[in-house]
């Protein structure tokens, strides 16, 4: 087999296929047939043009994020560097992406073109297209949506040229991830009535297919400079595709189950291109399998290592096929849906009905789904008691309370997220003050106590190649400057405050309130702000060097009387926030918006007493724990050298006596504590 041989797979059967699928499935379910008399029409580029350049779009987005993860997880660094350069192959993968990166962003741009021609069936080649398409870019959420993703391609691109560090390639790749998230806005679940949960599973089902359809291409593009450690990369890719699998099938069946009305959407165009799907993925998966099996054998002779290349080969094809086919299905309507039960949804900005009136009762029984924190709540209290009994097999042992309180913490923020105060947050003040408490001061607090740096480095496997896995990733996360940064406590304790402030005093509050994705963000950054400060003050992980204890008390005694002052503001205000969002409510239970807003306030003041307690408790434990300690180090130094420092005290107290002392030549100085 020649080397240009897996090249040309990826290089033009890929695409190809893709396009070719795309266009086809397009075909058949009658998305690109030129549209009644009297109907704008923006012609035959717009109506085929879009499907090949949206399949053109992802799969160029899955090789550039598939070869990034190579270089930055997969390939071993450079020899004698320390695991921080990019190796010959890892540079080779970078420079290969920023190519990837910059076709992702051009036909980014054309999708973008076409999408708003396709959507106001005006052709791009009309008198004012131009100024209709800034329009389009500049308020609508599909426009900003496409511009974000191809900007942000465009600055993976330009990224890509210039990185030759391990980290920065690491970076390129989160940021490539993150580029792929605006289009989950815009994907075939964003229309739904549940509109968060299908952003949620969409994002999902992009980001697992693009690493793994991604990582395969890259394989067998970078295969012929891999060397002795292919083998090595391809069982670690094996490892890495078997969870975006997992991915793609539960996020892939969420969607069906969402946008599909019951068995009967299998018969319409939409369901006959969903099976068509699955089937493709089941092969794949079989012949994943078998690559697997294979990988971890005693030994892979020649035969069989062509044999898995020939595999390899038509599982990215089949995955190319599977793109086109998701190209066709974000074209192609799920089926008729009774009209009646989406009115619901339009009573209200909420995007679903007002839920009835809270009860106490309803404190522990409310429930709306949101997927996305549901996730992450459950996985990591899974990966934390696997981790933990991993450690139990192995003879070690590992505190029953530091478990708890994963645990509860978990079981709070999945509550703050999906219970009562997920389901009230967006229409009741107080609720949502309850939520905001939980997830930027409790939940943070038993995260931080329950020590899962510590559990993970002493669980996670290390890598003697100089590549880079999940433990090694970890310790350049915890020494990053970044992180020095954001634990410095002026600004880990600023950031937990100040953007309290600048939250609930800007728009950024009803933002939140108004968005899927603003809601997201607004969780995710309360929660790391209240995860960091958490640890500065009581944090038993390592990590950068912390103040002292007395600095600790007074920076968690300040903070928290910020919060207490906060809330006496929202408690005595007259002035109702997001007043625009609620009042569109239809809620005829209940108090007035301005009342409500005063007990959320009252909420917000007693509700720091819980965290403050929790944090103080942890402090003054680790306080007295660090003084045992200095004191066990004081008293071996003491029997090593025969208490010298004490002998040279008291020798320095009787020069004083007798007069004016000698200045010390040796350096000591006394200190208070050296004598007994």
């Amino acid at each position: 087999m020649t080397r240009s041989g897996p090249k040309s797979v990826v290089g033009l059967a890929v695409p190809l296929t893709a396009i070719a699928v795309a266009c086809g499935a397009v075909l058949l379910t009658g998305g690109a047939a030129a549209l009644p008399a009297g109907v704008p029409d923006p012609g035959s580029l717009a109506r085929w043009g879009l499907p090949m350049l949206k399949a053109m779009h992802d799969v160029a987005a899955a090789g550039t994020i598939g070869l990034l993860v190579l270089a930055a997880v997969l390939v071993p660094a450079q020899p004698g560097s320390r695991g921080r350069d990019l190796g010959a192959t890892g540079l080779r993968a970078t420079r290969a992406a920023g190519a990837g990166a910059l076709v992702w962003a051009g036909a980014g741009f054309g999708v973008l073109v076409l999408s708003y021609a396709d959507l106001s069936g005006v052709s791009p080649f009309s008198s004012g297209f131009t100024g209709q398409l800034r329009f389009f870019i500049t308020e609508f959420d599909l426009g900003r949506s496409y511009a974000v993703s191809a900007l942000m391609a465009g600055a993976v691109a330009a990224g890509c040229l210039l990185v030759i560090r391990v980290s920065s390639a690491g970076l390129l790749a989160l940021a490539a991830l993150v580029a792929l998230f605006p289009l989950a806005l815009t994907g075939h679940s964003s229309g739904d009535a549940n509109h968060g949960n299908g952003v949620t599973l969409q994002a999902a089902h992009v980001v697992g297919v693009s690493v793994w359809v991604g990582g395969l291409a890259a394989l067998l593009l970078l295969r012929p400079h891999l060397g002795a450690a292919g083998r090595v990369v391809a069982t670690r890719y094996s490892r890495l595709a078997g969870w975006c699998f997992a991915v793609v099938a539960i996020s892939g069946v969420g969607n069906a189950v969402l946008r599909l009305d019951g068995w009967s959407g299998l018969r319409s165009d939409y369901g006959a291109l969903l099976i068509a799907k699955v089937c493709v993925l089941i092969v794949i998966a079989a012949i994943a399998v078998r690559q697997r099996r294979a990988l971890l054998s005693t030994a892979v002779d020649a035969v069989t290592t062509g044999q898995l290349l020939h595999l390899a080969r038509v599982e990215v094809i089949l995955l190319a096929t599977a793109v086109g086919l998701g190209v066709a299905l974000s074209r192609t309507s799920p089926g008729s849906t009774d009209e009646s039960e989406l009115l619901p949804a339009f009573e209200s900005p909420l995007g679903y009905p007002v839920p009835a009136e809270l009860t106490r009762l309803g404190w522990l029984t409310a429930w709306r789904t949101d997927l996305m924190w549901l996730s992450v709540a459950g996985l990591a209290a899974g990966w934390y008691v696997r981790a933990v009994i991993q450690l139990h097999r192995r003879g070690d042992r590992w505190p029953v309370l530091r478990l708890l309180s994963w645990v509860a913490g978990c079981v709070l923020l999945v509550w703050a997220t999906n219970g009562a105060p997920g389901a009230y947050g967006r229409v009741l003040f107080s609720m949502h003050m309850v939520s905001h408490m939980t997830i930027a001061m409790l939940v943070p607090v038993l995260l931080v106590l329950a020590a899962p740096v510590t559990l993970a480095l002493r669980t996670l496997p290390s890598r003697a190649d100089g590549s880079r896995g999940p433990r090694e990733w970890l310790l350049v996360l915890v020494h990053a400057r970044a992180f020095r940064l954001l634990a410095w406590p002026p600004v880990a304790a600023g950031n937990f405050v100040i953007s309290l402030v600048l939250f609930y005093n800007t728009g950024l509050f009803e933002l939140a309130l108004r968005t899927h994705a603003g809601h997201v963000l607004m969780t995710a950054h309360f929660l790391l702000a209240g995860y960091v400060f958490a640890w500065v003050i009581c944090g038993p992980d390592p990590g950068p060097e912390r103040p002292p204890y007395v600095f600790r008390v007074m920076l968690l005694l300040g903070t928290f009387a910020f919060h207490a002052f906060f809330g006496l503001a929202q408690m005595s205000s007259t002035t109702v926030l997001a007043e625009s969002w609620f009042a569109a409510i239809p809620r005829e239970w209940g108090p007035s918006l301005l009342a409500d807003q005063q007990r959320g306030g009252g909420f917000a003041w007693g509700f720091g007493d819980i965290p403050v307690v929790v944090m103080a408790l942890a402090l003054g434990r680790a306080w007295l724990t660090a003084d045992r300690r200095e004191a066990r180090r004081l008293d071996r130094r003491a029997d090593r050298d025969g208490d010298a420092d004490l002998q040279a005290y008291n020798a320095y107290l009787a020069r004083l006596a007798e007069g004016a002392p000698a200045p010390r030549t040796d350096g000591w100085v006394p200190k208070i504590g050296d004598h007994r």
